[in-house]
């Protein structure tokens, strides 16, 4: 059996949105089965996260392509952070992607 993927989910303070963002996608993964590492954090800490995927907000997109980040991260962009079809949408097939390459 792989490891548990390490999902991270930014926002701007680290706390708010992309707990919440982070609330609802463990629900989304749930559903599907997958089991994963999630947590939380604030743009300014990207640097230092050693995530598989990173989720944000499609308005943090800008800021987070200007750090240098692992090139094998895949990030995932939502324009409602806790609309749980987008997420599913947008996440699962990422998370699948990952899981099949491991």
């Amino acid at each position: 059996m792989t490891r548990p993927l390490d999902i991270y989910f930014i926002c701007g303070a680290g706390l708010g949105s992309s707990l919440a963002c982070q609330m609802e996608a463990e629900e989304v993964l749930a559903d599907a089965g997958i089991r994963a590492n999630l947590g939380h954090e604030a743009i300014s800490g990207i640097p230092g996260v050693r995530a598989d995927i990173i989720v944000s907000a499609e308005n943090f997109k800008p800021t987070i392509e200007k750090y240098e980040l692992d090139p094998a991260i895949s990030f995932v962009f939502l324009k409602n952070i806790v609309d749980k079809t987008e997420i599913a949408e947008k996440l699962l097939p990422v998370v699948q992607e990952k899981e099949a390459r491991a």
